[in-house]
């Protein structure tokens, strides 16, 4: 996914050059006898038998971390498939990426930070970029620079700080023992809130991802009430749940689902009803989805680009959101406890307050912090839900 939008456009900029293209081989063939290759990252033998004049390498911080000795990782696949690609045509290597934390097993990491690689490093800052935010059709220059200073000023405002540096200022950010999704952001003066009076509508996010490894896949569900125009927080969290379902039951336990988000219609008096569930549409969440749309039941997939995210950048991307206190635990979800594998506590709380970014060996449970996550994106992101 990350390629295919590089594809479209440079095709489309060659056009008169093209002789031939394949978004299969992932190759543009040009009149003059040039050639234009394009290799994903997950591939450990990306560019080998080729020689090139120029490689360009896009998100490198976000491939696999690990050093020349581990098995698909960046490094490993630069030095022994990349690298020696640009020796027959003494070729150059152009390395771009934001940060992606401060570690010595990341790639871009160690080519900024280690002489020894022989890269030249350049740094630039969302607010050096003289173009962004794009200009408006028909604004004038007077008014793109005034709400050019208003969007720069707010990113400060509305980012956690550690986000904001990694994001926008493009620092390398130590996330080691860093708590994500901070408890006093989710709360009211150190207080939950009570269910809304009033709010446009109520829906549920469900994820049935089995990432386990037990009998059973965890099954988690978190409802939500949005309002758009609350004087207070937009999003609240009104209930959740976890448990571990066959899959054979999981077709019976989804319309629960369903009149549970009846009965917090009511209790919010939510003007637009419930608009149903968003489902991740994998595993036994496409199961889930058939079921519901062949029983009449409202329900939608969560968009492919937002389910094709890492964790940490999903997180990420909602950050903003609890930074600036959109979003609250209801009294009801912030005071409930479940049993779940054999262990009585707040599972939604536990998830969501114990992320923490680059934690890549973690085995805590992550399917309410999906719901979590989801749930604020659906509501509060765009149309993709960033």
């Amino acid at each position: 996914m990350t390629s295919a939008e590089a594809y479209v456009e440079l095709e489309r900029m060659l056009a008169p050059s093209v002789v031939t293209s394949s978004r299969t081989d992932s190759v543009i063939r040009l009149r003059a006898g040039g050639r234009v290759d394009f290799w994903s990252l997950e591939n450990p033998n990306a560019g080998r038998s080729r020689g090139y004049d120029r490689v360009v390498i896009d998100e490198a911080a976000f491939a696999k971390n690990g050093d020349v000795r581990t098995e698909g990782s960046m490094m490993a696949i630069w030095e022994r498939s990349i690298k020696p690609t640009l020796f027959d045509r003494s070729g150059q290597a152009l390395v771009c990426s934001n940060s992606a934390g401060k570690s010595f097993d990341n790639f871009f990491y160690n080519i900024c930070t280690d002489p020894q690689y022989g890269f030249h490093e350049y740094h630039a800052t969302t607010h050096d970029n003289p173009l962004l935010p794009k200009r408006n059709a028909g604004e004038s220059k007077h008014d793109w620079l005034e709400r050019r200073e208003y969007e720069l000023a707010s990113l400060v405002r509305d980012n956690d700080p550690l986000v904001f540096a990694q994001e926008y200022r493009a620092e390398f950010v130590d996330w080691a023992g860093v708590t994500f999704f901070v408890r006093d952001k989710l709360l009211d003066q150190g207080n939950p809130v009570p269910y809304p009076t009033n709010c446009d509508v109520v829906y549920a996010v469900i994820d049935t991802a089995s990432k386990t490894g037990t009998e059973h896949d965890a099954t988690a569900v978190t409802y939500y009430a949005y309002d758009q125009h609350a004087k207070g927080p937009r999003l609240v969290i009104l209930d959740w749940d976890i448990d571990q379902i066959e899959g054979a039951v999981l077709e019976a336990w989804l319309p629960s689902v369903f009149t549970r988000l009846e009965e917090l219609s009511r209790l919010c008096r939510a003007r637009g009803g419930s608009i149903g569930a968003y489902i991740e549409d994998k595993n036994s969440g496409t199961i889930l989805l058939q079921q519901a749309r062949r029983r009449g039941m409202q329900a939608e997939a969560i968009k492919s680009k937002l389910t094709a995210m890492g964790k940490d950048e999903r997180a990420i991307s909602v950050s903003g959101y609890v930074h600036r206190e959109l979003i609250k635990y209801s009294e009801h979800a912030f005071l409930k406890t479940r049993k779940y594998k054999r262990t009585s506590r707040n599972h939604l709380l536990d998830q969501v307050e114990g992320f923490r970014i680059g934690d890549k060996d973690s085995d805590r449970e992550d399917d309410l912090l999906d719901t979590f996550c989801y749930g604020i994106a659906i509501a509060l992101g765009d149309r993709d839900g960033f």
